[in-house]
């Protein structure tokens, strides 16, 4: 695995992911299987052997269309999901252990949902909410709960006053902040942001988005962004990693990734969103991605992307290219020279 940001020590390294799900059969396939008497097992390859680092203090943007894998990965990274194969460190440290996530990095890193409604308990009240954490892992005191919970509600632009209000009380914005500082209050180095503006009105998105940018730089936070907007990502992201039914086919500085798209997945992708400027001439040359995205339960052979790619070679449908590249910039593909 290449160290891809050699400019800051890694303090997320990712390696050899897997993460597979069982998968309930069809109908047909349960009556087959009563006729048979064979039982017929069916899964989910969700992630296929993704390794990558982050650097401290750095934002990776991972991008891909709904159904690549990018939230399990993140889940991976945050330890909500245990790899079914690979491991997950955070600084020298293992994310899961044998017996489960390890109690020193359930506070290292934390995670932020698409939905803040439904990641915030209703019946609860918004001090309490932050205060839980924090109270159980021996961060805070009872007796100090209540000031520190206002003091990480300040920071995300919220007034302490509302600490009192339920979640049914603030707009969706207001919780996405609420949903912040819980996680923050948590004192993480580490933030796991799954969509975290998509539900989200533009203008608030914005917000949002310079807020988390700000946070960053008070808080020295290393974060993993995982979006399917390609503009949110190139104004908060450092590196981004693209993502095709479960691996990474691209990877590299924000800069070279829009600017000079190596996989044909990625320059699909760019010439989908039209406010993106691609550089003179690439937007005829780069064509919008066609077709749909194939079953995880049974993804093709070969380059995952050759059903819909507009530059298939025979190569492509039975032979799996790997990550390679030169200057952090790596893609996976047959037709780079050096893959042939």
């Amino acid at each position: 695995m290449t160290d891809l940001h050699p400019q800051t020590p890694p303090h997320v390294v990712a390696s050899g992911l897997v993460r597979r799900f069982g998968a309930r059969a069809t109908l047909s396939e349960r009556l087959a299987s009563r006729l048979t008497g064979q039982t017929i097992a069916r899964e989910v390859q969700a992630v296929s052997g993704v390794s990558f680092t982050i650097g401290r203090g750095e934002v990776l943007g991972l991008v891909g269309e709904s159904g690549c894998g990018k939230s399990t990965l993140g889940r991976m990274i945050a330890g909500i999901l245990t790899p079914t194969a690979g491991e997950v460190r955070i600084g020298d440290e293992p994310v899961m252990s044998l017996k489960g996530r390890a109690r020193k990095t359930t506070t290292r890193v934390q995670m932020i949902f698409q939905d803040p409604y439904a990641s915030l308990d209703p019946r609860m009240r918004i001090i309490d909410q932050i205060a839980e954490g924090p109270v159980s892992h021996g961060l805070v005191s009872r007796g100090e709960a209540f000031a520190y919970s206002v003091r990480w509600l300040e920071t995300v632009g919220l007034d302490g006053s509302v600490a009192q209000r339920y979640p049914h009380q603030f707009s969706g914005g207001q919780r996405q902040r609420i949903a912040v500082a819980r996680a923050l209050a948590m004192q993480p180095d580490t933030l796991v942001c799954d969509e975290p503006v998509a539900s989200l009105d533009v203008s608030i998105q914005a917000q949002v988005l310079n807020l988390l940018l700000r946070l960053r730089s008070e808080l020295s936070l290393t974060m993993l962004f995982i979006s399917h907007h390609l503009g949110v990502v190139r104004h908060l992201c450092d590196r981004v990693a693209i993502m095709y039914l479960g691996r990474i086919v691209e990877i590299g500085t924000a800069q070279a990734v829009y600017e000079v798209p190596q996989h044909p997945y990625t320059q699909a992708l760019l010439a989908s969103v039209p406010e993106l400027r691609l550089q003179e001439g690439e937007r005829a040359r780069f064509k919008p991605i066609q077709g749909e995205l194939p079953s995880p339960m049974n993804p093709p052979p070969g380059c995952h992307f050759h059903l819909r790619c507009p530059h298939v070679q025979p190569r492509c449908r039975g032979d799996t290219p790997l990550l390679a590249g030169s200057g952090g910039h790596e893609y996976a593909c047959w037709l780079r020279p050096e893959q042939g």
